[in-house]
């Protein structure tokens, strides 16, 4: 499903004291079969823009008390993913929200069942649109805790609070895409974890992308994490799109990008350093083509 964002606009607190404008006419497009990156300090909108995907936070006039004001203009704002058109209320938001998965950050913390079966199954039973089977939720469940790298005959009468904490992010995940849905939104997938938790996680999300959800987004403040998986970024800035470019075309604006309070990938920052010392060094900035261009330049002038 494509997603078309135009002219969408947000405000928290609107007509109070407390007004603060998290959108400011942002358009943005999101292919199918992207791993699409978002990017952007805290408070710059790109947590408030994810959460209109799947309806979490709501356009205007998708809202059934939304009555147009006389003499204002029609509003300009489109939002769609595939064919819900997300500006209007009469829009069947639960079906939405069975093909637009979101995992929050932390999704640990969102465990609440007394097994891993009961949660996992939660969402699967919630957004089917007839009562499922008990052979159904049994089959669903077992496929989603076994994409996600999980043993379903050993997990599924367990605690999710007694399993690690690698463990029970997998769960969660499980729990969100057990509907099988066509996008999947993660905020900061691999918060808190260390570098090998962090890649057993994005191998996990490249495994979904290729046979389980068409499109991926993730939200992020690790650059070396964007430059190594995304297709496309977008940075966000005080409500606003800056830019939306390819990983190795973003991170030639390695200067642009620290003056919006960003961090860029470690890549990107030595290309820097070796660009103050003379030495031009291409790259995409993923570790791999770096060193690979690196070693070469080395070989060819012996000047790295």
């Amino acid at each position: 499903m494509r997603i078309v964002a135009e002219h969408l606009n947000y405000t928290y607190n609107p007509g109070s004291p407390f007004a603060s404008a998290a959108l400011k006419d942002v358009s943005l497009t999101v292919e199918e079969g992207e791993f699409f990156g978002i990017i952007g300090h805290t408070g710059s909108g790109k947590s408030t823009f994810v959460q209109h995907l799947n309806a979490l936070l709501r356009v205007p006039t998708s809202l059934k008390k939304y009555r147009k004001k006389r003499k204002s203009p029609p509003s300009d704002t489109v939002l769609k993913v595939g064919d819900f058109d997300l500006t209007d209320k009469k829009t069947d938001f639960n079906a939405l929200r069975s093909k637009v998965g979101m995992v929050m950050q932390y999704p640990e913390y969102q465990l609440f069942a007394e097994t891993v079966f009961e949660d996992v199954a939660f969402g699967y039973k919630n957004f089917a649109p007839e009562k499922p089977t008990k052979e159904q939720v049994e089959g669903a469940v077992r496929d989603a805790l076994t994409i996600v790298g999980l043993n379903y005959d050993e997990v599924k009468e367990v605690s999710p609070f007694d399993l690690s904490g690698g463990q029970k992010r997998r769960v969660a995940i499980a729990g969100v895409i057990v509907t099988k849905p066509e996008i999947l939104v993660l905020d900061e997938p691999a918060a808190g974890l260390d570098p090998l938790g962090k890649q057993d996680v994005m191998d996990l999300l490249h495994r979904l992308h290729s046979s389980w959800c068409r499109t991926i987004i993730i939200v992020s403040h690790d650059m070396d994490e964007i430059a190594e998986n995304c297709t496309r970024v977008a940075v966000f800035s005080d409500g606003e799109v800056k830019y939306v470019l390819p990983p190795k075309e973003l991170f030639t604006h390695s200067e642009e990008l620290l003056s919006l309070g960003l961090d860029v990938p470690l890549t990107a920052k030595i290309c820097m350093a070796l660009k103050e010392r003379g030495i031009s060094l291409e790259c995409d900035f993923t570790t791999e083509d770096f060193l690979r261009k690196a070693l070469a330049l080395r070989e060819k002038e012996g000047c790295v």
